[in-house]
């Protein structure tokens, strides 16, 4: 792999965990910009070390991936809290946006780019849908008691 390829690669990774950090910004999240592009460089770093350090060896790279997967679950952790009431929980799109993150830095480190460009537009996608999330909570809160759908 050529110094060029590596390059094309983490700065892949960086604008895809940018772009769904952006995202994340816009709505005043507490994980941004910053911490998406760090988590996807991060993720393609490590993918593209177990590369260069093992002639390619499947079972280096799916270690990598393993490894990566774990990291990223403590830190989408951290950014769940539960809210005042048994059925808040805040944090959650949050933390499965850091493992979007993380998933697109190991895709861009494979060189996948199909999976780079729709696996995080479709994830971009989920995330702007936001607004009709909101008018199904509030539908929610304003039901009878005791109605099931």
């Amino acid at each position: 792999m050529t110094h060029q390829d590596v390059f094309l690669r983490l700065v892949a990774a960086v604008a895809v965990g940018a772009l769904i950090g952006l995202e994340r910004e816009l709505r005043h999240k507490p994980v941004g910009l910053r911490t998406m592009a760090l988590v996807a460089l991060s993720s393609a770093m490590f993918v593209l070390i177990s590369l260069g350090s093992s002639d390619g060896s499947h079972d280096a790279v799916s270690r990598a991936i393993q490894g990566v997967v774990t990291g990223v679950g403590f830190l989408g952790a951290g950014s769940i809290m539960r809210g005042g009431t048994e059925e808040t929980v805040h944090g959650l799109t949050t933390a499965a946006s850091i493992w979007l993150a993380a998933a697109g830095g190991i895709a861009c480190g494979l060189a996948e780019w199909p999976l780079v460009a729709f696996g995080c537009g479709l994830g971009l996608l989920v995330l702007l849908l936001a607004p009709v999330d909101r008018i199904i909570q509030h539908r929610r809160k304003t039901d009878p008691p005791g109605t099931a759908y």
